[in-house]
């Protein structure tokens, strides 16, 4: 079980492996072409920081590093929507942020499936602004299941399924 900075660790390791697979597609696909230097530059940066943030994320079930990271997020948020009068969005986050208090520590926010569920609006939110731009988020979402892939298989869970399913 590691702590914090292992996470951490585990999710930049695993996040070098997902970001070369990206670079070669797009140097397949000549995709880098299409971007400024400004862009090549962020866009890389994003993505390391969400895969690192979601390397963090399964721990907001208890107090840790990653709860205090993420709580200060959703307060700032939240502060935003509500002085900007958009109650009903800072209502539905207050209840996103409540979720993972509601189970043990390792309990739903440890699974495979919330691994791949709690990331999907990282995919999905992108079309709704941007239907021209269906796939745009995409390559979001692979850096946050990759984050909290890091995190599962940091915390031995990873092993213990695969033994479960031989």
């Amino acid at each position: 079980m590691a702590g914090y900075k292992g996470h951490l660790a585990g999710a930049g390791v695993f996040f070098a492996v997902y970001f070369a697979g990206l670079l070669y597609v797009a140097s397949v696909e000549a995709l880098a072409a299409r971007f400024s230097r400004m862009e090549l530059i962020g866009y890389p940066l994003g993505l390391l920081g969400l895969c690192l943030m979601f390397g963090l994320w399964p721990d907001t079930d208890t107090d840790s590093k990653g709860q205090n990271l993420f709580y200060a997020i959703f307060f700032l948020i939240d502060v935003v929507l509500i002085a900007t009068q958009r109650f009903e969005e800072a209502a539905y986050l207050g209840l996103f942020a409540i979720l993972p208090a509601l189970g043990p520590h390792r309990g739903w926010t440890h699974s495979w499936w919330a691994m791949l569920l709690v990331p999907a609006p990282l995919a999905g939110l992108p079309y709704l602004f941007w239907p021209e731009r269906p796939l745009a988020g995409l390559p979001f979402y692979g850096a946050a299941v990759v984050g909290y892939f890091s995190h599962l298989f940091m915390d031995g869970l990873v092993a213990k399924w695969l033994k479960k399913s031989r």
